[in-house]
């Protein structure tokens, strides 16, 4: 089975678990547990855009893999969010890294707040998307060419996935290894980790 290769955006004060749940879902999609020769069916890295370390909440200090400029291609994107969007939100080069690169990635998620940096590179005009409880608000007044959709877990809009807050971005990554990898794979992973999630709950 195919390897996917998931690139995953840091910035300082980038919120935790919107990171590392979906890495750590990725990583436990497996094809076969029980082989010795087990392998993740999606290779994962980090990319910032210096390639320093970041500093994410409550001073977590983390390495990324990458810069922008040296980042390879991916199968697909995963933009989190947490407080540092706001400044992310200002920062050009990442906005237009961002807006390049879904030319050439086949798919684009956000987890949080992550996708107010989808809708200021335009990505979300015209499509439905969610966010966290707490900016849905601010992504109808700030964006109003998004149809923004609350009370949902994700937003699977074909090639680019929103999710909610925090624990609903591995809720999103479990339905993209479902989707890329099927339903058996995502279930182990999800079995593994103790997470219950409903496979057909999102806004299409």
């Amino acid at each position: 089975m195919k390897a996917w290769n998931v690139g995953i955006l840091l910035f300082d004060q980038v919120e935790i678990l919107d990171f590392t749940g979906p890495y750590e879902v990725f990583g436990l999609a497996v094809h076969d547990r029980y082989q010795p020769t087990e392998r993740s069916l999606f290779n994962v890295t980090t990319i910032s855009e210096s390639g320093n370390l970041v500093v994410a909440e409550n001073n977590l200090k983390v390495t990324p893999d990458y810069s922008l400029a040296t980042a390879p291609a991916y199968d697909l994107l995963v933009i989190p969010g947490g407080p540092g969007v706001r400044k992310a939100l200002l920062n050009e080069a990442l906005v237009n890294w961002v807006r390049a690169r879904s030319d050439d990635t086949p798919w684009i998620t956000s987890v949080c707040t992550g996708a107010l940096l989808l809708a200021q590179a335009g990505l979300l005009d015209g499509k439905k998307a969610t966010t966290h409880i707490d900016s849905i608000e601010r992504m109808r007044t700030q964006y109003p060419a998004i149809d923004v959709i609350d009370g949902v877990k994700y937003v699977d809009e074909d090639r680019i996935v929103t999710s909610a807050g925090v624990a609903n971005g591995m809720h999103m990554s479990l339905h993209m290894v479902d989707r890329l990898a099927g339903r058996e794979v995502a279930e182990e992973a999800s079995h593994i980790m103790q997470f219950e999630t409903d496979f057909d709950e999102y806004a299409c």
